[in-house]
This record gives C-alpha cells, sequence and structure tokens, in this order.
C-alpha cells in the first residue's frame, strides 16, 4: 500500500433514473386482508325471499330521517351495482365502495343488489349476504329497500356515517 498515491480530483458518480417509489406490498396486503375479514359470513339471520323489503335503523335514530330514507327522499351520492357477482366478489366491492365513498359528496347511497329471482331454492345470495353484511359495518346507520323507480326491493338506500 505503500506505492498508492491518492488521486488528484474527487470523482463523483452521478445516477441519471430516478428511484422507482417504494412500494409498500405487504401493507396493501394486509389492507386487502382486513377488507376481506371484516364482515362475517358466518351467520344469516334470515332467510329473504325475492320480493322481501330491507330494513334496518340504529337505535336512536330520529324518525324524521328514517321516514326521509325510506321514501327515497335523500339525494344518492353514488351508486354500487353488484348484478351478477358472485358473494365473493360482491363482499370485496361492497367493501371497498363503503371504504371509498367520501362524505363530503353526501351520505346517502344506493346499493343494487338485484332481487335473487336466478337463484336457486335457496332464495337471493347477494340480497341476503348484504342484509347481513351492512348490519356489521361501521359506517351503516341506516338502509331501507329502494321505491319502485328506484329498484324497488332489488336496490336498497344507505345512509352513512359522515
Amino acid at each position: 500500500m505503500s506505492d498508492v498515491k491518492p488521486l488528484r480530483h474527487k470523482h463523483h458518480v452521478v445516477h441519471h433514473s430516478a428511484k422507482p417509489p417504494a412500494i409498500p406490498i405487504k401493507t396493501l396486503e394486509d389492507e386487502r386482508q382486513v377488507l376481506r375479514d371484516m364482515l362475517s359470513d358466518a351467520y344469516d339471520p334470515v332467510e329473504l325471499q325475492p320480493g322481501d323489503m330491507l330494513s334496518f335503523y340504529l337505535p336512536g335514530l330520529q324518525t324524521r330521517i328514517v321516514r326521509k330514507l325510506r321514501s327515497g327522499h335523500y339525494r344518492i351520492a353514488s351508486e354500487l351495482d353488484l348484478h351478477g357477482l358472485n358473494a365473493r366478489d360482491a363482499k370485496l366491492q361492497l367493501l371497498q365502495f363503503l371504504h371509498d365513498a367520501h362524505p363530503g359528496q353526501g351520505e346517502c347511497v344506493r346499493i343494487i343488489h338485484g332481487k335473487g329471482n336466478r337463484s336457486n331454492h335457496k332464495g337471493p345470495v347477494i340480497k341476503t349476504k348484504i342484509n347481513n353484511w351492512l348490519r356489521q359495518h361501521e359506517r351503516i346507520l341506516a338502509f331501507h329497500s329502494a321505491r319502485p323507480v328506484d329498484g324497488g326491493t332489488g336496490a336498497i338506500y344507505v345512509l352513512l356515517r359522515r
């Protein structure tokens, strides 16, 4: 090492390409798993028929708000159509929709689940699941089957927490 001479000029390596953004793959996978696990499918409390109305209100919700929702007087901020989906895909889309629903756009959304007329002898699958899942979700204040002009018993108005 005695014959090594230091360089006279300082040389710096310049990288011209930008580093790619970091993608938190594990965090994204964890978030997707939380969405999948959020609502239980273990308990379907009621067997529904295609023409049955769906209705749910948190205790203590003002009667005026319940009447307004039931009669379809809230402005619909956004809509989700679950026609033709299997239960797994419907659940994922519902959870993503409820997560993305922005309170500034309005607190009422419409979810079209279909009546289940094409379901087998067990009755409407998605309609029954929606009835169960929405009762468990923390953003739901109330829901009620839509007026005939908005889909009738194949759709629901959902009132969300802000």
